[in-house]
């Protein structure tokens, strides 16, 4: 059965994305942490990141720092971190998350955003890969 994340990249479930090429997704994460947070994906389901070949893993981190830059080029912050925790959705995915505080990357601090927000973030990030 498909994830959620393969659902999102064949466009049965919408999604604000970011980037994307041939074998990666980024969307930014409906349930944010802080302003810009964006999930990085391989289009191929795999479960762990470490079960990812050694040369999809480094093309996944490569596609996540370039989709880094941007966000660091769009949303005001001191730094994007980065996560893998991967226990939410059974599919490869790095948090991207821009920061000004340690609490932002704790997962337990939410912020809301409108779906005019999401779109007009999603735009701009684009703008700037």
């Amino acid at each position: 059965m498909p994830t959620l994340f393969t659902k999102i990249i064949n466009g049965e479930i919408p999604s604000y994305k970011v980037a994307e090429d041939e074998n990666f997704y980024a969307f930014l994460d409906i349930s944010p942490n802080a302003k810009g947070h964006t999930l990085c994906i391989p289009k191929k389901e795999e479960d762990k990141i470490f079960d990812l070949g050694e040369d999809e893993y480094l093309e996944l981190m490569r596609f996540s720092r370039k989709v880094a830059k941007a966000l660091e080029k769009t949303v005001s912050c001191k730094r994007v971190g980065i996560a893998v925790v991967g226990l939410e959705v059974p599919h490869v995915h790095v948090h991207l998350i821009p920061i000004n505080e340690m609490k932002e990357m704790t997962f337990q601090h939410k912020i809301s955003m409108t779906t005019q927000e999401f779109e007009t973030l999603a735009a701009e990030i684009q703008s700037n890969l």
